[in-house]
């Protein structure tokens, strides 16, 4: 855990307030959009800052997912992701973490692995079901 202390922040408060009521993964633009009514003088600069403050402290966990903004997950257990390449969805995967991969991994290489992270990708149900439409509206 990092050691070092830092002055309370009630925007701050509030980003990790709003992270940990979401089951969404979003980008700093949304969370500045969510808060801005609540505080005028919100920059991006200020989003960006007390998002890093809460990833140094592991409140957070950045999901960098591909696509031109990285992703915030207030879920720091280790778990999976699913990232759509089409809409761009990330969404937390209901399945086992594979424990035994770290070892499996520290063993055939000699790396002492301490824990991992795998994001799967490809096409949420909603994008691959318009996806069949499209392709037998033009076979058909």
């Amino acid at each position: 855990m990092n050691k070092r202390r830092y002055k309370r922040s009630r925007q701050r408060e509030h980003i990790l307030k709003l992270l940990q009521g979401t089951d969404k993964h979003p980008t700093a633009s949304w969370i500045y959009d969510e808060l801005r009514p609540e505080f005028s003088n919100l920059s991006m600069g200020t989003v960006y800052r007390n998002i890093n403050i809460l990833l140094d402290q592991n409140l957070v966990q950045k999901i960098e997912s591909g696509s031109s903004f990285d992703r915030y997950d207030a879920n720091t257990e280790l778990h999976y992701h699913f990232i759509c390449r089409e809409c761009e969805t990330v969404d937390d995967m209901p399945v086992e973490v594979f424990q035994a991969l770290d070892k499996e991994i520290s063993d055939a290489t000699g790396y002492r692995v301490e824990s991992h992270r795998l994001d799967f990708y490809g096409l949420c149900p909603s994008c691959a079901a318009k996806e069949e439409i499209e392709i037998s509206d033009f076979n058909g």
